[in-house]
């Protein structure tokens, strides 16, 4: 019985690293443009100008 609590206790610890690192991710900016990367692959010949000369 004590290998389930520490089983419960490691998961937990492990969920709240996730959960620390999504925070972190948000309160970074990671999450604030997820338009303009899909667009960009559609308007790739306008970012990167004429290649042929």
């Amino acid at each position: 019985m004590s290998v389930v609590y520490i089983l419960v206790l490691a998961s937990l610890v492990i969920a709240s690293g996730f959960l620390a690192g999504f925070i972190w991710a948000v309160r970074s900016g990671q999450f604030e443009d997820t338009c303009t990367p899909s667009m960009r692959v559609l308007n790739d010949e306008e970012c990167h100008g004429n290649l042929d000369t």
